[in-house]
């Protein structure tokens, strides 16, 4: 069977249509999931044994259970605890957000542990409070050293976000689905959705590379 790509040119301003909606969760989850990350690290390397305990069994929960599981217990699930119905938008970026949170809030951990112990003894000689040297000494060296690891966690969280279909959200993958069913052929929109998620990938890794290397000249 031979594909045919001129079928889905007029339908790719409709399927581009659900990028706008896919880069919106993407960097409200990013954001969300860096804030709770960095709140989750600092609980993992406190002296209380209570929140290191809750901090693991939280990062425990979102890593041992599958993606897709989470954002329907989110979308499906929760209303029925809450009583009212949750929008697609703030469901997947809660469910991406609390996920990506558990995930990047290890990467943080061993970025702030990896720091060299003489500067926080320093620091504290040189009696700069606990918080002022870990937002302003400790944390930045850590998020430099990190940042690879952070960037492949964005990527991974960008492909991630195209489970947002089973919920119905009108994103990219969705969009290609639907004109894959007026046509009665699913393969080229959703290759030329595979297209766009390579290119949105590709943006990211430069971007990565980019910021590396101005960090590193800035060393």
């Amino acid at each position: 069977m031979n594909l045919n790509f001129s079928q889905i040119v007029s339908s790719i301003p409709f399927i581009l249509g659900g990028l706008g909606l896919t880069l919106e969760i993407v960097i409200v989850s990013i954001l969300l999931g860096l804030v709770l990350a960095i709140v989750l690290a600092f609980m993992k390397i406190s002296r209380s044994k209570l929140l290191i305990f809750i901090a693991d069994f939280y990062t425990s929960i979102f890593r041992g259970t599958p993606m897709v599981l989470q954002l329907m217990i989110i979308y499906f699930g929760l209303p029925q605890i809450i009583g009212f119905d949750i929008h697609q938008f703030p469901a997947a970026v809660l469910a991406f957000g609390l996920n990506s949170g558990a995930y990047v809030s290890e990467i943080i951990r061993a970025g702030i542990q990896a720091v060299d112990k003489g500067q926080k003894e320093a620091a504290t000689a040189l009696g700069i409070p606990y918080r002022k040297m870990m937002a302003k000494i400790i944390l930045p060296q850590a998020i430099k050293n990190i940042l690879p690891a952070l960037m492949n966690e964005f990527i991974s969280l960008t492909k991630e976000s195209a489970v947002v279909t089973v919920i119905g959200a009108s994103d990219l993958m969705r969009r290609a689905y639907l004109v894959g069913g007026d046509l009665y052929s699913y393969m080229e929109p959703l290759i030329f959705v595979a297209g766009v998620y390579y290119v949105l990938v590709m943006i990211l890794t430069l971007l990565g590379k980019m910021l590396e290397g101005r960090l590193r000249t800035n060393d």
